[in-house]
């Protein structure tokens, strides 16, 4: 907290008055970097023409800004976190608002005639279970890779199959 209160320009006591604990001010950080992070995804995508393009910027931009937002990743993979109660309910929110930013791209990508009809409901979690997989190896490792080309590569295997 005193590191908080020196970073706001504030006194430890002022905190305490707009959050109870140091539990809330960590809540509130999470939530503030959920909400940047999707914001800068929904602007990515926005920008782009086809439900193509618009997966790719979904997919580049999410996993890029969790480098960006350390607390809010944190949130989400910490084991030991997970045992608060608000950290759960920010991982279920989470979830549901990416499965259905990318069933909404899938749809628009169908109604276009750019993706095949499928099932958009197993598809979006399977694209969110594929960038959780990419998750552990790229940020927890510091392995030094090269994230937009193994992202594009995934994108090209989700797009075009592994079939000659």
């Amino acid at each position: 907290m005193d590191e908080i209160a020196i970073a706001a320009r504030k006194g430890k006591s002022s905190l305490y008055y707009y959050f109870a604990s140091k539990e809330e001010v960590f809540q509130a950080v999470v939530e503030q970097e959920a909400g940047i992070l999707f914001a800068k995804i929904e602007h990515a995508v926005k920008e782009q023409t086809n439900a193509r393009e618009k997966l790719i910027a979904y997919v580049l931009v999410r996993m890029k800004g969790f480098h960006d937002f350390v607390n809010y990743y944190d949130a989400l993979k910490n084991d030991f976190l997970s045992k608060i109660e608000f950290i759960e309910k920010i991982r279920e929110k989470h979830d549901q608002k990416e499965q259905a930013s990318i069933a909404r791209i899938l749809e628009e990508g169908i109604q276009s005639g750019e993706f095949r009809k499928l099932n958009i409901e197993l598809t979006a979690r399977t694209v969110v279970i594929a960038l959780r997989g990419l998750e552990e190896p790229y940020f927890l490792t510091g392995e030094d890779v090269d994230l937009e080309k193994h992202l594009k590569d995934l994108l090209h295997i989700l797009f075009h199959g592994i079939a000659t």
